[in-house]
């Protein structure tokens, strides 16, 4: 059996909760700032949260150790990603929803 299926990845487990709060959405609302377009479709600010959300996939599991517990790891995160842009994709993350609409009222 795995031991790394042990381990309380509770702070994982937060940090893969908010990653669409606290990272993909503000990054995605500073892009479109950046990018001078203050009313972005409702798809395209997903699509932008999403990309940010893979982003930070891949950075994520690329500063864990290559061991015997990688591939569970990495499969792990992969699995929670998944299910948050599934949250985004259908409209169902409300702190998504939340920013897109502040952005587009107040840009």
């Amino acid at each position: 059996m795995n031991q790394l299926k042990n381990i309380d990845l509770f702070e994982l487990d937060r940090l893969l909760e908010d990653v669409a709060k606290t990272y993909a959405a503000p990054s995605a609302t500073v892009w479109f700032k950046v990018t001078k377009n203050g009313k972005p479709t409702k798809e395209e600010y997903h699509e932008k949260v999403i990309e940010f959300i893979k982003k930070f996939e891949n950075l994520l599991i690329s500063c864990y150790p290559e061991n015997e517990h990688s591939d569970y790891l990495k499969e792990y995160i992969s699995k929670n990603i998944r299910y948050g842009i599934s949250s985004v994709t259908t409209g169902n993350n409300k702190e998504v929803e939340r920013r897109y609409r502040y952005y587009i009222d107040y840009s």
